[in-house]
């Protein structure tokens, strides 16, 4: 299906007018004040003579079928399938980010308008329902910057009995986190490093990051957390003890991925993470009383798989994106019958 340029523009949820025809957009914790003419930082929502409008509702720049595994989430229905979509976009500027062609695409081309496909809530779920979804996932960019659509679509996914999950960066306001909450099931939020890593190189801040995993617990939502660790960037030991011991502040059962970081956008002459690295990162979390840490991107080497807590039983062995047994039962382990958090078929 070919991409379409026409500019839709629907009223933009949380923003506040302040005078001048200047509006206060509440979507996220940049928090933009926005001139008549002009956008916010994420480059899709834009003042139009005082109002405030989104330019990527329903604009979808990609749709695809992933395993939930691939997200990453390993604690919330695994070996499911989940339908993933993405309007261009985002509220970071991250320079290590994989899929910067859309997501600073409006950013680094403004003068065309915004592609993507013209689908509605409806034909998503739709869609979901047709290839037998157990959720739907609103991924690639971050999905703060397309919440009009990604909100209207989890409703309507919510009353079909199908789950809805962001993969976040976790910069979405307390307004918009309580907003979608009743709607949302699962969140895997990237903590990418301490407060330097954000301001070198994410343009960002990492507190508001925080406050929204303390806030997204607190409100029942379940949780996975993903630390790309980049050499020379965020591995060192005080790096990583910062975002054990914040995870274990909250919560020991929140799974914890360190990944392995490969050259990509403006770090492609940063070297890819060493084995060892996402190993003593493992090794950090599990000592200090994480009871779920993964390695991702090194499939085959041990560290995707689940045990038990309790008494160490393998439960879900995994190879990259597939599975190859799941020994959980009713959300318990199959021999010692301890309670293993997640959100379970």
């Amino acid at each position: 299906m070919p991409l379409c340029y026409n500019l839709v523009m629907k009223e933009a949820m949380l923003y506040q007018k302040t005078g001048d025809k200047k509006v206060r957009c509440f979507l996220c914790a940049h928090s933009c004040i926005i001139s008549p003419g002009k956008r916010g930082i994420c480059a899709v929502r834009k003042n139009v003579d005082g109002t405030l409008y989104s330019l990527v509702y329903g604009k979808v720049i990609s749709a695809n079928i992933d395993p939930i595994e691939k997200k990453p989430l390993f604690h919330f229905y695994p070996g499911s399938a989940s339908f993933s979509i993405a309007t261009v976009g985002c509220n970071f500027r991250c320079e290590h980010c994989q899929n910067y062609e859309i997501s600073q695409f409006p950013k680094e081309r403004p003068d065309i308008l915004i592609p993507g496909n013209d689908m509605t809530p409806k034909e998503i779920v739709d869609l979901a329902l047709r290839h037998n979804c157990k959720s739907i996932s609103y991924t690639y960019t971050e999905p703060t910057i397309f919440f009009e659509f990604a909100y209207d679509c989890a409703k309507l996914a919510h009353e079909r009995g199908i789950k809805n999950v962001f993969v976040s960066n976790g910069y979405t306001s307390p307004e918009a986190t309580r907003l979608i909450a009743p709607y949302l099931d699962g969140n895997n939020i990237d903590l990418k490093g301490g407060s330097e890593f954000y301001k070198r190189i994410c343009h960002a801040k990492v507190e508001p990051v925080k406050n929204t995993i303390r806030l997204m617990k607190e409100l029942g939502i379940w949780v996975e957390i993903t630390t790309l660790i980049i050499p020379g960037h965020n591995d060192s030991e005080d790096d990583l003890r910062s975002i054990v011991e914040f995870i274990k502040s909250v919560d020991t059962a929140i799974p914890w991925h360190v990944t392995q970081f490969y050259p990509t956008y403006k770090l492609i002459n940063v070297p890819h993470t060493p084995l060892k690295t996402l190993r003593l990162a493992r090794q950090m979390g599990i000592e200090t009383g994480l009871k779920y840490v993964y390695e991702g991107n090194v499939p085959g080497e041990g560290g995707e798989n689940t045990y038990c807590p309790s008494c160490g039983e393998l439960l879900i062995q995994r190879y990259g994106f597939s599975i190859g047994e799941n020994k959980i039962s009713g959300g318990r382990c199959s021999k010692c019958s301890a309670s293993i958090e997640g959100v379970w078929i």
